[in-house]
């Protein structure tokens, strides 16, 4: 199998708001754009990403991320959604997953959580708090 990329699909409550707020997260245009449909065919990160105006139905999913190889390039995610005006939540050394990493969260206009990260080091243990979690979602 040769695999090209990722394909995520969303369902929207307001294309309009979905796709701004991605082509400000992402730094491009939308590829395709149909009524009620728009597509982002990304380089960086390698994903295809399309979304389809429906009403929510709940979450049907944690979040989303992409894995990024340093912190100075989660630094370069933080400033660049800044820039954008897009709200952010860093989170630095955090205990996550089985592992150490550093990353920024943003949520698009439905509440759909991305986060950027990197793995600094791998844990043996589960941390004592939820992670890999929205913010209201996170335990104190």
């Amino acid at each position: 199998m040769n695999v090209l990329k990722p394909h995520v699909s969303l369902n929207v409550s307001d294309i309009d708001a979905s796709v701004a707020f991605y082509e400000k997260a992402f730094g491009v245009t939308a590829a395709k754009r149909r009524p009620g449909y728009a597509k982002f065919d990304l380089a960086v990160p390698s994903l295809n990403l399309s979304m389809q105006q429906a009403p929510r139905t709940g979450v049907n999913a944690s979040h989303f991320g992409i894995q990024v190889a340093t912190s100075d390039d989660v630094a370069e995610a933080v400033a660049r959604f800044e820039a954008q005006g897009l709200p952010v939540r860093v989170e630095e050394g955090t205990a996550c997953c089985y592992a150490v990493q550093d990353k920024v969260w943003v949520e698009d206009p439905d509440g759909n959580a991305w986060e950027v990260f990197v793995v600094k080091a791998d844990l043996p243990a589960p941390p004592k708090t939820t992670c890999c979690a929205p913010a209201g979602a996170q335990a104190g």
